[in-house]
């Protein structure tokens, strides 16, 4: 019995490993993608992006975790079956039963992780992230800049172009600006830029010696102007934090929310985000039970309907709970009933399918009459 459990408990390990580096590496390749576009349009600054990929990824985790879990114990069922290795277990006087206690072994762990994530991990990293978004919305126009490359800003009414800086202290060399309002167009050229914080917060946009061409398109009417220093107001901070303004905007959406807010919280979207945090647990634990009687198939036949048929019902699980989450955020279903109701139709789906598999139909009974009987007449 205990070879039994330690080969079982190898072998989930090893595939569950295997299964986990594999959609860690997609995830990333994915997300590394997105987020060096989004840098490259300006959405975001490219010294974050290795930080919202790892704030991301932890995210993503409990996710990843289940998935890997369940195609673990999954894979490892199915190939006992096809191998004909449950022939050996089976003749050695075990069942299908006895799978459960070492898919426990693991699944509880990692169960008990997923809920560290959920409740805890996730939550910070999703209102990190946000902070890290807020704090460059806040950035002015001119530090979201590379020298090199053209930016827009205020959808397009202002765009800037800098070189790389000549002289030690600046922050970009030369500076080309381009701003459209409702009556004129200008162009402002100077020679470097550099931004200076005021004692009271206020910040401000300072040129070097430039230029300065007001166009009125339509109107003969043009104004030119030289300076040696020209300064602008970029924003006024009014003596807030910027980091405590990123941190009170962060925490508006509830996933970013801490746990036990939610529950201070009675909204229907709290609601939600609480069942949607306790689900994740929960869900892991049923599919990776889930698995036992959905891998056990016929070796006879091909391996390529029954691995369907168990991503299709674990697809359908995690489905019903985005589903639920959207109803009780909607107001169409209530908490009580939703924290539970997919999971218990869940499990009483696997103990269904445990006890098919476990049943000893009795033998059938040949027809017409017993075969001593006619010799007898």
């Amino acid at each position: 019995m205990s070879l039994f459990k330690r080969s079982v408990v190898a072998e989930i390990t090893s595939h569950a490993g295997v299964v986990f580096s594999t959609l860690i590496v997609v995830w990333l390749s994915v997300l590394l993608v997105r987020l060096l576009g989004e840098a490259a349009g300006g959405s975001i600054g490219a010294d974050v992006v290795v930080g919202l990929a790892a704030f991301s990824s932890i995210t993503a985790l409990p996710t990843i975790l289940s998935v890997s879990l369940f195609i673990a114990v999954l894979t490892t069922v199915t190939r006992n079956y096809r191998e004909s290795e449950m022939v050996v277990w089976f003749a050695s006087g075990l069942s299908l039963a006895d799978w459960i206690r070492p898919v426990l072994r693991i699944a509880v762990p990692v169960s008990v992780l997923i809920a560290v994530l959920t409740l805890g991990a996730s939550p910070w990293a999703y209102r990190q992230i946000a902070e890290y978004r807020e704090r460059y919305e806040q950035r002015s126009d001119l530090s979201r800049v590379s020298a090199g490359q053209f930016a827009e800003a205020s959808d397009g009414e202002r765009v800037f172009f800098a070189e790389e800086p000549a002289v030690a202290g600046d922050e970009l060399g030369n500076v080309f600006v381009r701003v459209i309002d409702p009556e004129w167009l200008t162009v402002v050229t100077a020679s470097n830029a550099r931004i200076e914080n005021q004692p009271n917060g206020d910040r401000f946009l300072v040129l070097g010696a430039g230029h300065r061409y007001d166009i009125k398109p339509g109107v003969a009417e043009f104004r030119m102007a030289d300076f040696e220093r020209y300064g602008v107001r970029l924003e006024s901070r009014g003596g807030d934090d910027p980091l405590a303004q990123a941190r009170a905007a962060a925490e508006r959406t509830s996933k970013a929310r801490p746990t036990m807010q939610l529950f201070s919280d009675d909204t229907d979207s709290a609601r939600a985000q609480i069942m949607w945090r306790i689900a994740l647990p929960l869900a892991a634990l049923n599919l990776a039970l889930l698995a036992v009687p959905l891998g056990a198939v016929n070796p006879r036949l091909g391996r390529s309907g029954d691995l369907l048929i168990a991503g299709l019902v674990g697809l359908l699980y995690m489905n019903l709970i985005n589903l639920s989450r959207g109803w009780i955020s909607g107001g169409a279903l209530s908490f009580g009933v939703g924290v539970w109701a997919v999971h218990a139709v869940f499990a009483l789906l696997t103990a269904y399918l445990l006890y098919r598999r476990l049943r000893v139909k009795a033998p059938r009974q040949p027809k017409g009459p017993p075969p001593g009987s006619a010799s007898a007449a």
